[in-house]
């Protein structure tokens, strides 16, 4: 620990100061790829300890570089984010320095060209891997970086609660196709439910999977399924590429990591009309919004033709979020959408706003909606009033379900 400090203090006396913007992190990533095979390896291990960490205090994230932090070492801890006061402070060029130390020549070259990298990141710790989800941009021309631990176990589906008409829907071995998104907001879990999904599948039916995700998260093990996983950047140049690919390769289940563009979003709905079933995340709040999202990520004269194929191929949503629960822990609020023949119409016809009621009404078929969800979650007493009201969507309905219910407030 002391020599990978001195090391960067040491390595950050020779910056000048006259050096500018996107030339200083080009001499800082020259200085740490001179270093001897030990200062390297001490800078490693001193990031290691920060992530180590995490896993002692049950931090999902690290956030560290850039005018942001102020010069702390910040942890995210079941939903708060504080910097930690006994890592002590750093110098924007210290961090700088200890970001590119954990990147490959090819990884910095990347990062000084888009300004922005995604990659995963592992740590062999007493024959045990730790693996970390990681972003680094910049931040006023210094560099900044957030890293996620990813889950060394996968949450039991049976843990997720699913209605079996839901099940079914989302298992192989009753639709061999169709498209499932699981949506929600950045940190909401859904990389987490997803690889849920994906492991009951691998566990009870017979099937090829392909992965491709940015970075690859969890590493599945083959069980009943051939799992292939491809990391974009990495095995495969795109999204897109990786699912267009995917189809030459016999696949069951193609699973994109997450629709960030109209040409992702198209190929999703291409692939899963060619009759395959597909999983993918979204950005989206709620089911409702997760389609009206998708018809406005195109330009308005394909939006009819989206419209259509979308109800022909979306065959469930599942929109979550994260709630602190009475413990000061995190539990999963869902809401699940499955296409029956009248959601089908109502995409078709231009009438989503009439799903949600859909949704509210067809609690025999598995559906619900966050605010039907968070009730439940508060009477089982799981979650505070405060915080069953701040997470719903719909707030207004949110207190009308609960006027309703013999033990409201």
């Amino acid at each position: 620990m002391e020599t990978a400090l001195k090391t960067l203090q040491e390595i950050a006396t020779n910056i000048p100061d006259t050096a500018p913007g996107m030339e200083r992190q080009m001499l800082i990533g020259d200085l740490v790829s001179r270093q001897s095979p030990a200062e390297r390896s001490a800078l490693r291990k001193l990031m290691d300890s920060y992530l180590m960490r995490m896993s002692r205090t049950n931090a999902s994230d690290i956030d560290i570089g850039g005018y942001g932090t102020a010069g702390s070492v910040w942890y995210r801890i079941y939903g708060e984010k504080r910097p930690c006061k006994d890592l002590g402070k750093f110098s924007l060029d210290e961090f700088n320095i200890l970001i590119q130390s954990i990147l490959i020549e090819r990884q910095r070259l990347f990062l000084y060209e888009n300004r922005n990298l995604d990659f995963s990141y592992s740590i062999l710790d007493s024959e045990r891997m730790f693996r970390f989800r990681a972003n680094a941009a910049f931040d006023l021309d210094h560099l900044a970086l957030n890293m996620r631990s990813i889950n060394a176990v996968i949450r039991p589906y049976k843990n997720l609660e699913m209605h079996p008409n839901v099940t079914r829907v989302l298992s192989l071995g009753h639709t061999t196709q169709g498209l499932t998104l699981i949506t929600g907001i950045t940190g909401s879990g859904k990389s987490t439910t997803l690889d849920s999904i994906i492991d009951a599948n691998n566990h009870t039916v017979d099937g090829h999977i392909v992965i491709i995700a940015s970075p690859v998260e969890y590493v599945h093990t083959p069980d009943r399924c051939i799992i292939r996983h491809r990391e974009v950047g990495r095995d495969v140049l795109g999204f897109k590429d990786g699912a267009i690919q995917a189809l030459r390769q016999d696949p069951d289940i193609i699973v994109i990591g997450e629709m960030r563009d109209p040409d992702t979003i198209l190929t999703a709905l291409e692939i899963t009309d060619s009759g395959h079933k597909v999983f993918s995340t979204l950005h989206t709040a709620s089911a409702v919004e997760t389609i009206d999202r998708i018809i406005g990520e195109v330009p308005p004269i394909e939006q009819e033709r989206v419209r259509v194929r979308l109800a022909d191929t979306l065959s469930c949503v599942m929109s979550q979020k994260l709630v602190p629960n009475l413990e000061g822990k995190l539990v999963l609020a869902k809401e699940l959408l499955v296409l029956t023949p009248s959601v089908r119409a109502a995409i078709k016809n231009n009438n989503t706003g009439e799903i949600y009621q859909m949704m509210a009404e067809s609690g025999d078929l598995g559906m619900i909606t966050l605010e039907q969800d968070l009730k439940r979650l508060y009477l089982q007493k799981k979650i505070s009033l405060e915080n069953a009201i701040v997470t719903a969507n719909n707030k207004r309905r949110f207190q009308q379900l609960l006027n309703m219910s013999p033990t409201g407030d």
